[in-house]
């Protein structure tokens, strides 16, 4: 029996063996999850710099003061903006555009050189055809007024514009220039031009700058200039002319077509029409125009 019993063992190993009996196989743990590492933080693009602009402006003489005050003020909107002017009366300036002067934006004391640049106007304005304002962007900047003024201590006595037909002398601006141009007409229509140049009582000045330094001088008795100079200047003023002694003073700016810089002079003149600007304006008497 005992011999039985192992050989009955012996065959039942074996049959395992033969079916490929294995022990059961070991339940594996769960793997422990992974962290998700975080996301680094973005650090945001640098902003570019602007690029550096040279901007040219032509401004009539009488803007002398208040544009080199603005342009201090611009800086702080558009510090890589660097205006560099050009200050003399508008019919120079209008000439040297004409001949080829690099410019961007042109502001003048009057209408007549702004047309005279303006291809939109007829030839009756403008006789040359020229082609130099960039269409769109022509507007009436601010309005002046035209002041009859007196040296110091007012030597004549000289109360009113019928008065200059008592003076010795007084200094204009030349016929080319605005303020010779509104003189002529206010003379004119005093009756009065025409006996002072026979007289020869007309000193001219090639700009509204060298009419006030003859007055401050006292080299002439008197002299017609824009309120602004007049303010400037510290010149006592006389009189102040009239509707129908003279047209409306008004001053026209434009970027111009030939201008490298258009985007930074279009701007420039918006920045001009702003209530920093304006304030500027207004202190030396100017107005915004109507």
């Amino acid at each position: 029996m005992k011999k039985f019993t192992t050989i009955l063992i012996a065959l039942l190993m074996t049959a395992c063996l033969v079916a490929g009996c294995a022990a059961p196989a070991a339940t594996p743990e769960p793997a422990a999850p992974v962290a998700t590492p975080e996301p680094a933080p973005q650090e945001p693009a640098p902003t570019p710099e602007p690029e550096p602009v040279e901007l040219i402006v032509f401004a009539a003489a009488s803007m002398t003061e208040t544009m080199t005050q603005i342009a201090d003020l611009y800086k702080a909107v558009a510090p890589n903006v660097t205006i560099v002017y050009n200050f003399d009366s508008s019919g120079t300036l209008k000439t040297q555009i004409q001949e080829g002067a690099d410019c961007d934006l042109f502001i003048s004391a009057a209408q007549k050189q702004m047309n005279e640049l303006d291809s939109s106007k007829d030839a009756t304005v403008n006789p040359d055809a020229l082609d130099f304002v960039l269409q769109g962007t022509r507007l009436n900047l601010l309005e002046n007024k035209v002041a009859l003024v007196v040296p110091e201590g007012n030597p004549k006595s000289i109360v009113s514009f019928a008065d200059i037909a008592n003076c010795d002398l007084i200094a204009l601006g030349n016929s080319d220039v605005p303020v010779g141009q509104y003189s002529i007409e206010i003379l004119t229509n005093l009756g009065l031009l025409e006996g002072l140049e026979k007289a020869k009582k007309i000193s001219y000045g090639t700009n509204v700058k060298e009419v006030t330094t003859q007055v401050s001088e006292a080299s002439v008795d008197c002299g017609i200039v824009y309120a602004t100079d007049a303010f400037s200047a510290g010149l006592a003023v006389a009189d102040l002319a009239t509707a129908d002694m003279c047209k409306q003073v008004i001053y026209p700016a434009a970027v111009l077509n030939v201008s490298k810089q258009q985007d930074a002079a279009k701007a420039f003149l918006a920045y001009l029409q702003s209530p920093d600007a304006l304030a500027v304006f207004e202190g030396v008497g100017f107005a915004p125009a109507a």
